[in-house]
């Protein structure tokens, strides 16, 4: 099945009710498939689906790519983001505070968005580590905490979605000497 077009989304009225009635067969993506605008994928139901999508389309969760109404199926776009470590800035942070979250998140190699007064982070490392490093800086009226990426995607515009669940894959770095010994 070749889908060049996203045809609605689950969540919206008229979906919701024809959904209802049929047979969804899904189309499972992690955080970085969904990133992509051409991929060749199985649906749950065992049906090989070929994405070309326009440079201007970014997948959601429940959209709708392929729908029969006299078959009484659809198929629809499940995604599986990872994790999130989100890091609420109080309004009045000091820039030190700021700037020192920063350093301690950049040190680690962790990929960052920020979003308003929210830092998000995916989980690249076990969240043990994570809550660890957060709190041995100890950071003054910052608090932090573990999400699903799904609930905080309807918060991020698409380059930012892009560079969160895109970039987490690339983020383990590790320090070898020049010569890798």
């Amino acid at each position: 099945m070749l889908v060049e077009a996203v045809l609605g989304n689950a969540a919206e009225p008229d979906w919701r009710d024809r959904l209802s009635q049929t047979h969804v067969d899904r189309l499972v993506l992690d955080q970085w498939e969904a990133q992509k605008r051409r991929l060749r994928k199985r649906t749950s139901g065992g049906v090989e689906v070929a994405l070309s999508l326009a440079r201007d389309t970014h997948l959601h969760d429940g959209d709708v790519l392929a729908w029969d109404g006299a078959a009484g199926t659809a198929t629809v776009v499940q995604l599986m983001l990872g994790e999130v470590m989100a890091v609420e800035l109080p309004p009045g942070t000091p820039i030190r505070t700021a700037v020192e979250l920063g350093h301690a998140i950049g040190n680690q190699h962790w990929p960052a968005v920020v979003n308003g007064t929210t830092v998000y982070v995916p989980v690249t490392v076990d969240r043990r580590v994570m809550d660890s490093v957060m709190r041995t800086h100890a950071f003054a009226g910052i608090k932090h905490e573990f999400v699903e990426g799904t609930e905080v995607l309807a918060f991020l515009a698409p380059h930012e979605a892009r560079r969160l669940f895109g970039g987490a894959e690339a983020a383990g770095h590790t320090h070898l000497p020049a010569d890798g010994s």
